[in-house]
């Protein structure tokens, strides 16, 4: 369009008002989204032995993770089948971690459970082991991620998570650790910051020092990104550090463009990436209200770099720090605004168009 030609009439909607900070909404939204599609909780990391678990709040339920004894993973509802109690106490909206020793025993009455489930034995009771089983939730891994299905009927993980496996294929999530992590409490709907994430046309008001790094974050309004094969950073720089440079290699099997790029991918409805070639920046998004969301960032890196003596990812992650609650500051503004009696509804600039998949995603599951 040429300069002075743009009506808001011509531009598209975002989801109604409601959608952003009704609970009912929200409320539906659970029930068709979040308790029916694969969900990511976690690394597998954190579940390398036999006992290792990881217990965490999935759209209000409670979830547990367990690595088998023959290596595979499992999940329940973190619910004894005695008296409901939880097999892991478990906190609002926190995520326990720890290792079982030869089986799950719930602390109210010591009924035990075996890895895989199934009841072990009860005390003063002759209840038969093995008939009685923990309730099973869905579970499974790519890159190195945990997902959840508590419905049992989201499908293939690998089909769920779509095209953007193919974008990030030369990147090893799987071998990747987590150097440090950082826990964000944003007063603001889930959509609002899966929105803010898909599109850099606020980078140039929001992220001056990011834009820096990257200035085609602020050219023409981020326009002319091409988000798959990756955004050049500014000549000289290579990753999202204070200085753009790092003395970390970058990781083996990139391309040469990922070597000098960002990429950042969506997979539906919690888990965001942002990948340079010496770390990747992973949030997992935790909707706990229609105003409230819960954000974990983990910050990857390769064993190989972290073993090193002189390892220090603080250049990375205070950079990430500052970019996050800049988003998350705008993120709330957002939501604030929202509530006002004049908003019906917004609208999506052409640079926006990426946000138009996030309206269509949600419509498909909670209807119009």
């Amino acid at each position: 369009m040429s300069a002075g030609s743009d009506t808001l009439e011509a531009l598209e909607k975002t989801l109604p008002k409601a959608f952003y900070v009704d609970p009912a909404h929200f409320d539906l939204e659970r029930g068709a989204i979040f308790l029916k599609e694969w969900f990511c909780v976690g690394r597998t990391s954190s579940l390398t032995a036999p006992g290792d678990y990881l217990a965490c709040r999935v759209a209000g339920e409670s979830v547990l993770i367990v690595r088998g004894e023959n290596g595979a993973l499992r999940a329940f509802y973190n619910v004894c089948r005695h008296r409901g109690a939880e097999l892991v106490p478990l906190p609002d909206n926190e995520i326990v971690k720890g290792t079982f020793k030869r089986s799950i025993v719930c602390p109210y009455h010591a009924w035990r459970y075996q890895f895989d489930g199934a009841l072990r034995g009860a005390p003063h009771l002759n209840l038969t082991p093995g008939v009685t089983q923990l309730h099973p939730i869905a579970v499974d891994s790519w890159g190195g991620f945990v997902f959840v299905d508590l419905s049992g009927n989201a499908g293939s993980l690998l089909e769920a998570l779509g095209d953007g496996v193919r974008r990030v294929a030369r990147y090893p999530l799987a071998d990747l650790e987590v150097a440090a992590s950082i826990e964000y409490r944003v007063s603001a709907n889930w959509k609002v910051l899966l929105e803010n994430y898909n599109e850099c046309y606020h980078c140039g008001p929001v992220h001056p020092e990011l834009c820096e790094l990257v200035p085609a974050f602020r050219s023409a309004g981020a326009s002319d990104l091409d988000w798959d094969s990756g955004v050049a950073h500014r000549a000289g720089a290579t990753t999202f550090t204070w200085s753009g440079t790092t003395d970390r290699p970058p990781f083996p099997g990139l391309s040469d463009a990922e070597k000098t790029h960002h990429k950042g991918e969506l997979f539906y409805p919690n888990l965001m990436l942002s990948l340079a070639m010496d770390h990747v920046a992973a949030f997992s998004i935790w909707p706990t209200a229609a105003n409230e969301t819960l954000v974990r960032c983990d910050f990857l890196f390769h064993p190989e770099t972290i073993k090193q003596a002189t390892f220090n990812g603080s250049d990375a992650v205070d950079f990430w720090d500052l970019v996050n609650r800049q988003d998350w500051s705008i993120c709330e503004s957002v939501q604030r605004g929202m509530q006002s009696l004049v908003f019906d509804h917004g609208y999506y600039a052409p640079m926006e168009d990426y946000s138009l998949d996030i309206r269509r995603y949600v419509l498909d599951r909670v209807g119009r």
